[in-house]
Formats: structure tokens, C-alpha cells, sequence
């Protein structure tokens, strides 16, 4: 099996970190299984080895497989012959693993009627000949999200950082604001093409509608300025490991101005590095 389609296997005890490195491998372009059976492992890896749609996977196990979680050591030897397979195992102290139960108010998967700490230290004892074999340790302890993050896309992206993607949305204010926006614009302050008799009917979309918007006193003032102003806040969501974010641009109906002001948007920052730059319009054709 090539470097391309390697194998990662995510286990180690409940309350390490296992659905982040899970989140963070997904935004670096792994195909992620959350909670797989190990029993099905050598069925998912053989698919994805004769696919070129699937190059990297990552499968996350945990002692939800049950009894089939006690055949995962023989199999995962039997994989590691035929294919690129790294096991990674999550661990930290009991009293960061105690203290995050704690703060999510669940309790362990195995403490049953006991503690905590029973749970905790089962698994230990269960996960121990697992342990043993793994290719990389990583413990938690002292790692929130963001560093456990940050720690897995400097390992295993290619560049380094993940994909960041950027969509830029136009909408009416009539309609309502976007519940999902991250950011708002406003272009009311530029005139209303509704008002021109030749645009009336035309949309955004439309040159000719672009052209207006566009050459209105102050909008390349304001495209200018906003786009540079732009820069370090989408910078402190990569930092903040924010990797989707949806830039609601606005106008009184969501026809013209807000759609020819997002089209523009999306050329000016289709450049920005390592960014997925998305252009797409929720209340054009309402009118």
C-alpha cells in the first residue's frame, strides 16, 4: 500500500481526545469512520485500497465495539502486513480524564455503578496489550482541543495546515439574517438597481447589474478596505481551529446588489492561500 493510502487507526481511552484528532483529520482530507466494529476493519481498508476516490482513511475505535473489540489486536497485526496501518493511542492522567467527564456531565462508558476512576481504570487494563503495540503515543493531559488540534494537522497534513473554506453568501434582509453567519455585510448604502427600469429584472448576475453596483461612489473604496480588513480575523479562525466560515453579504431582497457584491467578493479572495473559496445565493429567484 502506497504512502497515499495510508491507514490511520485512532484509539486509547474514552475522554482522551479521540472524536478531535477525528474532527482535525477530516479537515485535512481524510476519510474519517467514527465507532467502526473492528470486526469490519479488514472490509473498509480492502475497499478503500482498491478505490482512487478514498486516498487516506482514518477509523476511530473505542470500547463501544464490545466483545469485538477484544479480536481488533490480531487483526490489526494481519493488516499491518498487507497495508500502511498506524495505530495511534490517545491517553492522559485519571485526573484529566475525570475532570473532563466532570465538565460534560456523562459519565464513563465502563464505570457501571462505580466511579470514574473505576471506569478509567479498566479500560486501562482492557486497552493495555493495545497499547503496547501502538505506533504513536500521544498523551493529553496538558493539550485542550485547539493544541491536540494543532498537534495532529502539523503531523499528518502535507502542508501543514488544513483546508480552510470561505463561502460567501448573499440574502435578502426582508428574508430574514442568516442564523449561520459568521460574519455580515450591509450594501444598502449603495443605490438599489431596482430603481433603473433597464436593471429592474435582471439580477446580479447579470454584467450589467455588476457594473453598476461596482462603480458606485465608495464601493471599490469599501471591497478594498474590507477584503484587507479581512485578513487577520480569517487568520484568528484558523488559529481558533475554525475552519468553516460563511460571510453573509446583504441587500434589501437578496437580487442585485448583494449578489453582484458576493460575486465580486469570491474573485478578490479566490486567491487567499490555503482557502476553499464558496459563492452561493439563498433568496435569488424569490422575487
Amino acid at each position: 500500500m502506497s504512502e497515499a493510502r495510508e491507514v490511520l487507526i485512532i484509539t486509547g481511552l474514552s475522554g482522551a481526545g479521540r472524536t478531535t484528532v477525528a474532527n482535525a483529520l477530516e479537515d485535512i482530507g481524510y476519510f474519517v469512520v467514527d465507532n467502526l466494529p473492528p470486526a469490519m476493519l479488514r472490509q473498509l481498508v480492502e475497499l478503500v485500497g482498491a478505490s482512487d476516490s478514498l486516498p487516506r482513511l482514518a477509523i476511530v475505535i473505542d470500547v463501544r465495539g464490545g466483545v469485538l473489540f477484544d479480536d481488533a489486536i490480531q487483526l490489526l497485526q494481519l493488516l499491518k502486513v498487507e497495508y500502511s496501518v498506524t495505530l495511534i493511542f490517545l491517553e492522559a492522567s485519571d485526573e484529566a480524564i475525570v475532570r473532563r467527564f466532570e465538565a460534560v456531565r456523562r459519565p464513563h462508558p465502563l464505570q457501571g455503578d462505580g466511579t470514574i476512576i473505576d471506569g478509567i481504570r479498566m479500560e486501562r487494563n482492557r486497552l493495555s496489550e493495545l497499547r503496547s503495540q501502538a505506533d504513536q503515543l500521544i498523551d493529553t493531559s496538558n493539550f485542550n482541543v485547539h493544541q491536540l488540534t494543532k498537534r495532529i494537522i502539523e503531523h499528518y497534513s502535507d502542508s501543514g495546515r488544513p483546508k480552510f473554506t470561505l463561502t460567501i453568501l448573499s440574502f435578502g434582509f426582508k428574508y430574514g439574517l442568516p442564523v449561520d453567519a459568521d460574519l455580515v455585510i450591509d450594501m444598502r448604502f449603495i443605490p438599489n438597481p431596482f430603481w433603473k427600469q433597464e436593471l429592474r429584472e435582471l439580477t446580479g448576475e447579470d454584467e450589467r447589474v455588476s457594473d453598476y453596483v461596482l462603480h458606485q461612489a465608495g464601493a471599490a473604496e469599501f471591497f478594498e478596505r474590507y477584503v484587507h480588513a479581512l485578513q487577520p480575523v480569517l487568520e484568528g479562525y484558523r488559529r481558533e481551529n475554525k475552519r468553516h466560515v460563511i460571510l453573509a453579504v446583504g441587500c434589501t431582497g437578496g437580487k442585485h446588489r448583494s449578489v453582484a457584491s458576493a460575486r465580486y467578493l469570491g474573485k478578490l479572495l479566490a486567491d487567499t492561500a490555503d482557502s476553499v473559496v464558496r459563492v452561493t445565493h439563498r433568496d435569488l429567484g424569490r422575487e
